[in-house]
């Protein structure tokens, strides 16, 4: 979901009750394996990997210690705390291949800055959704070729072949397609896209669940418009926000967005007689944390842990995070705050380890997906 148009510039009620189910009534989120699709919201690896570039110090301070893993965030991102409500290893990056990885449980083949619609010359990411897709499909022929060798060292790093029809697949992207078109479009032109933009995802949809896939796990996209980079862009003029201080139009175009993405939704759950297709409603998970941060233990609903200028965004997309740059003759450092887990946002773009951690709490409870599903149906389900 997220957008990556710059240079590479909680509290004890959100605690786990373990490291496979949540408190509460939270769900059994139970499968064998998992094959993840999106953005540097859900990048663990691939964008850095495919690119070649490494990130810095503070990104990756809060759990892993180090940037290595490829995460624009200061730790976990909602995609691994999913793994862990599963009980399974974090997913791996198609392209990362240092480090002898294991995709047996699944993989993952979300890039920062990827697109629904097919990349450009001028795009981040060159590992757009159907890019993705096609990844997918051709580790998934490699792996049976393989196994068909019978070839048992394999198994411990490979998956077995029904986990292709068992394992759920994750979608996490369009966001950039939304945030990247206000920078040359009108609003009405960005609505207008939107059909395109989604008969593009429902195309990767019908491949992959032509080629065996039954278990649609989707996640809408979330409120763009309370986005540091979004708003130091676009929100000089105070009437362009609404109460909260987040842009009117980019969460405008993130709600028709999401109602169109709903709709094909319930479109596919007819349509896909034999499989199961989750509707997951992050802007509304989101939106509630952002008006009610507070009360959830935050301190900075909108203002971002690492980056550089202070009050009110402590947003410059002159530096990013973890960046030194000379500035009008002076050297600043985009550094990090000393708790993140009082602040939702990272970097402008990115939220922080503590409000994936809180995402993914609600996620888990079943109440924000269509179907709802519990701790019982869900286990039905898989």
């Amino acid at each position: 979901m997220a957008i990556f148009t710059e240079s590479f510039t909680i509290p004890v009620m959100l605690t786990m009750c373990s490291t496979i189910f949540l408190c509460g009534s939270s769900a059994v989120f139970d499968y064998p394996a998992a094959f993840n699709f999106g953005d540097s919201n859900s990048d663990t690896g691939e964008l850095v990997a495919g690119k070649g570039f490494s990130l810095a110090l503070p990104y990756g301070q809060t759990y892993f210690k180090t940037p290595s893993s490829g995460r624009f965030c200061d730790g976990r991102l909602i995609v691994d705390f999913l793994m862990d409500a599963m009980g399974k290893p974090y997913l791996k990056s198609y392209l990362d291949s240092v480090g002898n990885p294991s995709f047996r449980k699944g993989c993952n083949y979300a890039a920062g800055g990827s697109t629904v619609l097919p990349a450009t010359a001028a795009s981040v990411s060159p590992f757009s959704f159907g890019v993705q897709v096609n990844q997918f499909l051709h580790f998934k022929s490699r792996v049976l070729q393989l196994r068909a060798k019978g070839n048992r060292k394999i198994d411990k790093f490979l998956p077995v072949e029904k986990y292709f029809m068992k394992g759920v697949y994750m979608f996490d992207i369009g966001q950039n397609d939304l945030a990247g078109a206000f920078y040359s479009k009108t609003l009405d032109q960005i609505l207008a896209s939107i059909p395109t933009i989604l008969a593009e995802f429902e195309a990767g949809l019908q491949r992959l669940y032509e080629q065996g896939a039954r278990n649609f796990w989707i996640h809408n996209t979330g409120p763009l418009g309370c986005l540091a980079q979004n708003i130091a862009k676009f929100g000089t003029d105070p009437s362009k926000l609404d109460e909260f201080g987040c842009l009117i139009s980019h969460n405008q175009a993130a709600k028709l967005f999401n109602t169109q993405l709903h709709a094909l939704s319930k479109k596919l759950q007819a349509q896909f007689a034999d499989g199961n297709v989750i509707y997951v409603d992050i802007y509304a998970i989101k939106s509630n944390l952002i008006t009610n941060y507070s009360q959830l233990g935050f301190e900075q609903p909108i203002m971002i842990c690492c980056g550089y200028g202070g009050p009110p965004l402590n947003y410059d997309s002159r530096v990013g995070c973890g960046q030194t740059k000379t500035l009008n003759g002076t050297v600043v450092t985009a550094k990090g705050c000393d708790n993140s887990s009082k602040y939702i946002n990272w970097d402008g773009i990115h939220y922080t380890e503590a409000a994936n951690k809180y995402v993914s709490s609600q996620i888990l409870t079943g109440k924000y997906s269509d179907p709802p599903f519990s701790s019982h149906n869900l286990n039905q389900l898989v």
